[in-house]
């Protein structure tokens, strides 16, 4: 593989020196998991004047933001192992190119299904850049501090960009909410310029046994029906038929799924990546990490703007010390990392924003900001800085080359479904005891037990994260089982 890195050999890696190549990769790589977090956030805040000027019912906006999720969600473990089979920088540019494209489209179109179509194509579109550009850091960059330091630049950049996504987004609705569709596709026409000089050319596998197209059907059709099936349940009834039998209909498509991949030769998922109980912590923290945080800010969001009267951008500066302490702390975490390693971090992220959840549990509707929700703000972006990159640092350690982009492929899916499952509970419960004409105080009350599930996620994360501190350190070290093909049939070839 070509590589920026100015020293190729093993023994000269401790001394390696970031180059302006090597920074400008980092930089295209982080622009576009920017562009996907500062998407999401923006989205919701503008929802109220996408209804207003296309005269959509609460049931069609809902899917604005359930498209990209969809597309998102049911597609990453495709788009993981499409960037290994075809090339990682090959499938990133040809993706972002897209989201470019959609980007444009949602912010021209004059129809809700369109609007819809073109937030679908885009979380498709980033089902492919997302686990590509993970898979790209983690095969240039060498493991060790290099990669430590760049993965925790990377994911910062996510925090990064969906705070500053919250406070445009309630800047610029205020002139048109039509400039919150069109922002990133300037950004992402820029970083496509600026990828195709600077990205490395990836490696593919050549003897790659054929492609496992079952095994993609099975495991995209059950990923796509589980997040429609989530996604609608609280609308639906979760005890309804219609949606125990989604779920029994995923159940199946899943059980089929995993029968594939134990025969495939090639296998879309090798399951013998899930034999390491370092990489199952890593997976089900990414659920709890991102199910929780998820839940919390919707149900902050209402709190702040339905029960407090605050205004979109009061609410996005509510949230912004969270996002400018992730920030702060990007270049540090990396440096944390190689000294206490990723479960300690991982551990102490979570108590940190177990915490922070708790303390939040005590709001009244006259809180006094630096006493009632800032505390809870900064342990919870402590908590970021720490818990996020230490995931996708565990998850992608000890992995060969060529499935860099399935494991990143599984973590995107982990975060993404996690995100989707959790949400849902925590909606469905806030729903269960919200009692009809309610006041404000009988509204405050039905979000404490939503508060409540929040913790418990957080608390099952920390739980996880703390059975991997009983791991010795020889076993801490393999994080999952090695791939069966022998290395001679593991052959690169240059794209």
């Amino acid at each position: 593989m070509t590589s920026p890195l100015t020293a190729p050999t093993p023994e000269a890696r401790p001394e390696v020196r970031w180059t302006p190549r090597l920074w400008g990769t980092l930089l295209v790589l982080c622009a576009a998991m920017f562009l996907d977090a500062l998407d999401v956030s923006m989205v919701g805040v503008a929802l109220p004047s996408i209804g207003a000027d296309l005269g959509l019912s609460t049931s069609t906006l809902q899917w604005i933001v359930s498209g990209y999720i969809l597309g998102y969600g049911g597609l990453l473990l495709l788009g993981g192992r499409t960037a290994d089979l075809l090339g990682r920088r090959q499938v990133f540019l040809v993706a972002l190119a897209v989201f470019a494209l959609a980007s444009l489209l949602g912010g021209l179109v004059d129809s809700g299904p369109l609007l819809i179509a073109s937030r679908f194509i885009k979380g498709l579109s980033a089902a492919f850049t997302a686990p590509a550009g993970l898979s790209i850091i983690t095969t240039t960059f060498p493991e060790g501090p290099l990669r430590n330091r760049a993965l925790s630049i990377y994911t910062t950049c996510a925090a990064t960009g969906f705070s500053m996504g919250l406070v445009l987004s309630g800047l610029l609705t205020e002139a048109s909410w039509r400039l919150t569709m069109l922002l990133p596709a300037p950004i992402a026409l820029i970083a496509l310029v600026a990828g195709l000089k600077l990205l490395p050319h990836s490696t593919r596998e050549r003897d790659h046994r054929g492609y496992d197209i079952p095994g993609a059907v099975l495991g995209t059709a059950a990923m796509l029906l589980l997040v429609f099936t989530v996604v609608q349940a609280p609308e639906a009834g979760w005890a309804t038929a219609r949606t125990l039998l989604s779920f029994l209909a995923v159940a199946v498509l899943l059980t089929a799924f995993v029968l594939v991949e134990r025969r495939s030769p090639g296998p879309l998922v090798r399951l013998g990546v899930l034999r390491s109980g370092t990489q199952v912590r890593a997976q089900l923290g990414a659920m709890a990490f991102f199910g929780s945080y998820v839940g919390f800010q919707f149900l902050v969001t209402l709190y702040m703007q339905s029960l407090l009267g605050w205004s979109a951008l009061h609410t996005a500066l509510a949230f912004l010390p969270a996002g400018a302490l992730v920030a702060v702390s990007s270049t540090k975490v990396g440096a944390i990392v190689d000294r206490f390693g990723t479960p300690r971090l991982i551990a102490a992220g979570f108590a940190l924003m177990v915490a922070g959840y708790a303390l939040f549990l005590g709001v009244d509707l006259d809180p006094v900001y630096a006493v009632a929700i800032l505390p809870s703000m900064l342990l919870i972006g402590a908590a970021c800085a720490l818990v996020f990159p230490s995931l996708n640092i565990q998850a992608t350690n000890g992995v060969d080359d060529h499935e860099q982009g399935m494991v990143s492929g599984l973590l995107n899916t982990s975060v993404q479904v996690g995100g989707a499952i959790f949400l849902a509970v925590v909606t469905a419960v806030v729903t269960a005891h919200t009692p009809e004409d309610a006041g404000p105080q009988a509204v405050l009350d039905s979000y404490r037990p939503g508060l409540i599930v929040v913790t418990g996620i957080a608390v099952a994360g920390l739980l996880i994260a703390l059975t991997g501190l009983r791991t010795r350190p020889s076993q801490a070290s393999v994080v999952v089982a090695k791939s069966t093909t022998p290395e001679a049939e593991r052959v690169p070839v240059r794209d």
